[in-house]
């Protein structure tokens, strides 16, 4: 259920409703928009269905969410989200007028392996970095990740570079250890289902990208990130990273249907990761310019040093030069639809 305020609306009057929505014994989310403030109620609409709730001082409307999806879509909030990482003097911002770029290697591998890659990065334009800790492998036969010591050495090329660490979290049992070192969680595409994960990182206190499962729809996206939402974290990010359709010459399709489609049903900024999207090295720099003129609020792509050397995806991590001249383009390209980088 969402209420709708007069522009006359004051705090009291605010404050008024929230209190009384907690009486009822469910939730609030506030959000203040240029033009309007909005309430979300969170929780069973059928509390609150016979509530007077047009009759309160200051209310304009009240208008049920119809959608499955209730906190991420775009009318509880009316307006897009900005989701906030802080850094040393000031915030990597999700949402706004600025795109934000992620890049970093597939794996933490060694000291030497991320700090070097977190310079390049950084020198050539990255606002955060990317490293697997844990990883996630098709094959249990191949490198798993380096688990709490890849963390450190994430934690060691933040305090290199400044760049906030971005990670994956896979199971429970990892989340509180992750906490200690990272800015941000991932939820891969294997865990966007992952209901006990999901629920886990909706109570951390760190924001989450949420990824597109690899056969999931934009619904089921949605759905899952709606789990997050109800446990209290709204600082949720959406990537997209390519689906699995009958073309197998990529390694994924890389929806940029999705984009559109996204900014349009939700108030979450949108990420897109063409590493992972298309696999093919050649065309990732393509995907990326057009991920940025489609709308998405970031990008991020892999970038390593040696790739012939890497442990994990390294046929399709570019080189930190080939990821600097992809910055100067994505600058234009954000430049010619109304953005910056």
């Amino acid at each position: 259920m969402i209420i709708i305020l007069r522009p006359s609306a004051t705090e009291e009057n605010i404050r008024h409703i929230t209190e009384k929505i907690a009486e009822w014994g469910l939730k609030s989310e506030v959000s203040r928009g240029e033009q309007r403030t909005v309430i979300g109620i969170i929780g069973p609409e059928d509390r609150v269905r016979e509530k007077p709730l047009a009759a309160f001082p200051g209310v304009e409307s009240v208008t049920p969410v119809l959608k499955p999806y209730k906190l991420v879509s775009y009318e509880f909030r009316g307006t897009p989200s900005k989701v906030s990482v802080p850094v040393k003097n000031g915030k990597v911002e999700f949402g706004g007028k600025p795109i934000i770029v992620i890049s970093g290697p597939c794996s933490v591998e060694s000291r030497e392996q991320i700090i070097q890659i977190a310079k390049q990065v950084k020198k050539a334009g990255a606002h955060m970095l990317r490293g697997g800790a844990f990883k996630p492998r098709t094959s249990p036969y191949t490198f798993q990740g380096l688990g709490e010591e890849g963390l450190k050495l994430l934690a060691e090329a933040r305090e290199a570079t400044g760049l906030p660490v971005i990670t994956e979290v896979m199971d429970t049992k990892d989340l509180s250890v992750i906490e200690k070192y990272a800015d941000m969680l991932q939820v891969g595409a294997r865990n966007m289902q992952n209901f006990a994960l999901l629920k886990e990182v909706g109570r951390s206190r760190l924001p989450v990208m949420l990824k597109r499962g690899m056969s999931a729809t934009i619904k089921d996206l949605l759905l899952s990130a709606e789990y997050i939402l109800n446990e209290g974290n709204f600082n949720v990010i959406l990537c997209e990273r390519g689906i699995r359709t009958f073309e197998t010459y990529t390694r994924n399709t890389l929806d940029l249907n999705a984009i559109p489609v996204l900014k349009r049903e939700t108030h979450l900024p949108v990420v897109v990761d063409p590493t992972h999207g298309i696999g093919l090295k050649d065309h990732i720099p393509v995907m990326a310019l057009a991920a940025v003129a489609a709308g998405a609020d970031a990008i991020m792509v892999e970038t390593h040093h040696l790739p012939e050397n890497a442990l994990s995806d390294g046929e399709q991590a570019l080189l930190p030069e080939e990821f600097e001249l992809l910055m100067k383009r994505m600058r234009a390209v954000a430049e010619a639809v109304g953005r910056s980088i």
